[in-house]
């Protein structure tokens, strides 16, 4: 069942999508939306989720400052969502992510998360912050914050043609966290999303999506 939820957060009530398996949960996901809101692209991963046997969470980072954001991939909708995410910031948003993933381990489910984008930097920092095992797709705003150490497992996604992270960048990942499991695709950025036209990569998403699906199997028993 896939339904609207409101969450508690330190910062305010927020709304968030909520999508439950058909069966008994193999553990919980929070998704974290890329700069473009909780939009219909982010709401079809948590269902993708919850068809794979996890309850998934995504909360709609942007209530705390605007509400019912969803942009499109143009430019106005890129310039928008860079004004969205600066204006939150980074601290409040890895709280909103916080309150999820808490909502979630009340309910006695070992919780993960993953991000897209502005997002899958903020799932590195729910690994680093608040210890939660974390998949990062093309996180573009990583590297300010590689210094913090992981306190989880930790997996990477990046395009070897991406423009925005560039390959110093991805093996600046490698140098600052050994430990984490980084996979690299011939795509470029934002290859998971069906929604940006020609980046959409579907034989790198479908091979990213398996990896990812693995990961929290395996670290959310």
């Amino acid at each position: 069942m896939n339904r609207w939820i409101d969450l508690e957060t330190p910062h305010g009530p927020i709304r968030g999508w909520r999508c439950e398996p058909a069966g008994p949960s193999r553990g919980a996901v929070v998704v974290v939306q890329e700069i473009f809101g909780l939009n219909s692209h982010i709401r079809d991963v948590a269902a993708r989720f919850a068809d794979a046997g996890f309850l998934a969470l995504a909360p709609a980072l942007f209530d705390p400052v605007e509400r019912g954001v969803e942009l499109d991939y143009d430019r106005a909708g890129i310039n928008r969502g860079r004004a969205l995410t600066a204006k939150l910031g980074f601290d409040r948003a890895v709280d909103l992510v916080g309150a999820a993933a808490h909502s979630l381990q009340a309910e006695g489910l070992r919780t993960g998360t993953v991000g897209f984008c502005w997002g899958g930097t903020l799932a590195m920092l729910a690994n680093t912050r608040l210890g939660l095992p974390a998949v990062s797709y093309y996180g573009g705003r990583s590297v300010p914050f590689l210094d913090e150490p992981l306190r989880a497992p930790m997996l990477f996604h990046f395009g070897e043609h991406d423009t925005i992270i560039p390959p110093a960048d991805v093996a600046l990942h490698r140098e600052k966290h050994p430990g984490a499991t980084i996979h690299v695709y011939p795509a470029g950025h934002g290859f998971n999303c069906e929604l940006r036209g020609q980046d959409f990569a579907p034989e790198s998403a479908a091979i990213a999506w398996e990896r990812t699906t693995t990961f929290f199997t395996d670290n959310l028993r």
